[in-house]
């Protein structure tokens, strides 16, 4: 008998996964119109490769890439339904957004080595022209142009309708907006259609069709075989500048770039948030877009030590949340704490010298110049200073700076002010050892409120 394994899962096979998946979208009935269109797309590419080879018209197969193109985007259209019913996993914290961007991405991509493919055999053929049969040309063409026509306005397809509208426009959609403009300035009734661009998969395939007819006319005619070689480059050459724009938009998506045109819309945010109640610091931000409209982030926010974190984490996200839909806010409070610092001499059995750091500093100079408050001379006409600032290597002691990294506030340590009579105190800024925590200066006692203090005097709450 062999080993049993308990609670162990079975293994299922690629394709096992991707059967359960298909069967979970198949299930919607929003994908079956989807799946209709593409059984007719197969139908239609297996005529159209047939018409192909039969004509020996490689600008009908440049043409019929387009279908082969279609075929992709209808399966991006099921992809993106596979998305919406899909919920984030361990795995996928983000979701499966990008698994669309990246349909996007493959699709035009492979329409591109599509082009790239014709473009080579084109190149073989002006060497060597083979004869064109006109048969069935243009049949092919217009069954092919209407399948597409067909299927682009039928299905709604979110991923490519949102990134032909984000990408830059081709150059095919540039002169055709050229022309529009001057046609519709005579006909302003076509400025709804034509303006601002015409929609690329759209263009391209009248286009095409266009330049199938035109080849058609020349052979007929003329028997003018080298025409249908150039119309193959054209299809091709407008094929790749189309796709070649949202190829780049795509791949910068799968690249968890920031989109150029939010990042105006993002610093401002950013400024509203730095200058909200209690917030010091904003920093380490990066967002990035996660899917086709949806955009992520993470951002540090540094607050106040009496700030309430819960109150600024919901105004930061109440910010941002206009256009960050997906973020991340990581809120820390200010962990300063000021060093203490100690002169005088050094008792053996209070300090270890391993837990501090001596910085060896010039012999005091005579203190009957000096200023009772500052270690600089005094002034007669001046009036007091108002803060006290340590100048390294003037009239100071050797300072020894206590290690504060391990004694915390709230530790039942004693870190208030105590009176002072002089200007140096021989006492030692140890936590609960009487003496005061110091500013940034040399000395131990300084009071909290600055100004003359007569000994015995009370001080003021």
């Amino acid at each position: 008998m062999g080993t049993i394994h308990l609670f162990r899962k079975s293994q299922r096979s690629v394709v096992g996964k991707l059967t359960q998946e298909f069967r979970l979208v198949a299930a919607d009935r929003r994908s079956w119109k989807i799946l209709l269109f593409g059984a007719i797309n197969l139908i239609c590419t297996g005529f159209l490769l047939m018409w192909c080879s039969s004509t020996n018209s490689i600008a009908l197969t440049a043409y019929t890439y387009l279908t082969i193109f279609d075929l992709f985007s209808l399966i991006t259209c099921l992809i993106s339904y596979w998305v919406m019913m899909k919920k984030p996993s361990p795995v996928y914290s983000f979701g499966f957004e990008r698994f669309e961007v990246l349909a996007v991405f493959a699709s035009t991509v492979l329409a591109q080595l599509g082009a790239l493919f014709i473009l080579k055999e084109s190149a073989k053929r002006f060497l060597e022209q083979p004869e064109i049969h006109t048969g069935r040309l243009l049949v092919g063409t217009f069954v092919a142009l209407f399948f597409n026509l067909f299927t682009m306005l039928s299905i709604r397809n979110k991923p490519f309708a949102y990134v032909s509208e984000a990408a830059s426009t081709s150059w095919l959609q540039e002169h055709v907006a050229d022309l529009s403009r001057s046609l519709c300035g005579i006909i302003p009734g076509l400025s709804s259609i034509f303006l601002p661009r015409m929609n690329p998969f759209v263009l391209i395939d009248l286009a095409g069709a266009l330049a199938l007819c035109i080849t058609y006319m020349l052979i007929e005619i003329n028997n003018y075989f080298a025409v249908d070689t150039a119309s193959a480059v054209a299809i091709a050459l407008m094929t790749f500048g189309t796709m070649y724009p949202m190829s780049v938009y795509s791949g910068k998506v799968l690249l968890q770039t920031t989109p150029p045109h939010v990042i105006g819309q993002l610093d401002k945010l950013l400024r509203e948030v730095s200058t909200l109640d209690g917030v010091l610091e904003v920093r380490n931000e990066h967002f990035w877009t996660l899917g086709f409209g949806t955009l992520a982030g993470s951002v540090h926010v540094r607050i106040r030590r009496d700030a309430n974190e819960q109150m600024v984490l919901a105004h930061v996200t109440n910010r941002l949340y206009t256009l960050v839909s997906t973020l991340t806010v990581q809120i820390f409070k200010d962990d300063w704490i000021r060093p203490t610092l100690s002169s005088g001499p050094l008792a053996n059995n209070i300090l270890s010298l391993s837990d501090h750091h001596i910085i060896p500093m010039p012999p005091l100079k005579a203190a009957d110049n000096l200023s009772p408050v500052t270690s600089t001379p005094a002034k007669p006409s001046s009036p007091p200073p108002e803060f006290s600032f340590n100048t390294p290597g003037k009239n100071m002691n050797p300072v020894i700076l206590l290690n504060t990294q391990t004694r915390p506030y709230g530790l039942a340590f004693n870190h208030g002010s105590g009176p002072y009579s002089h200007m140096f105190n021989p006492g030692f800024g140890i936590p609960g050892m009487g003496a005061a925590q110091g500013f940034r200066t040399g000395f131990t006692n300084v009071p909290n409120r600055y100004g003359t203090n007569v000994k015995g005097q009370p001080r003021p709450q």
